[in-house]
């Protein structure tokens, strides 16, 4: 009966041992699997605005190419960036795309207005 319980013990011990390092090793490749996303931008889709330079804040933690209407902006090891741009008069679109180092993507689109004020 002694026998029984230690086989059970160390089955039990070498089960959870496994889905431990299979939850550790999940969490880490996190940003493998699912990638770069571009999130805590400052402005909104649908916005209007009465003055034509606006400043673009945001994160997009592990992005190693960050491109903003065309341009390729800079961002600091946290991912975080910070960028004016210039609006034209009536409607404008902002474009945010992102890229990581294995090729996942991601892009975010801004519709916004710019009324002057007369």
């Amino acid at each position: 009966m002694e026998f029984d319980f230690k086989k059970k013990l160390i089955r039990g011990s070498i089960l959870t041992f496994s889905l431990f390092i299979i939850t550790y090793a999940f969490f880490k490749a996190e940003n493998l699997i699912f990638g770069v996303k571009i999130k805590d931008v400052n402005i909104a889709n649908q916005t209007s605005f009465e003055n034509n330079k606006i400043e673009i804040k945001g994160n997009a933690r592990h992005a190693t190419e960050l491109v903003l209407n065309g341009r390729e902006i800079s961002i600091d090891k946290e991912g975080n960036f910070k960028e004016d741009i210039a609006l034209f008069s009536g409607y404008n679109i902002v474009s945010i795309k992102a890229k990581d180092k294995f090729g996942h993507e991601d892009e975010k689109n801004y519709k916004l207005t710019y009324q002057k004020n007369i």
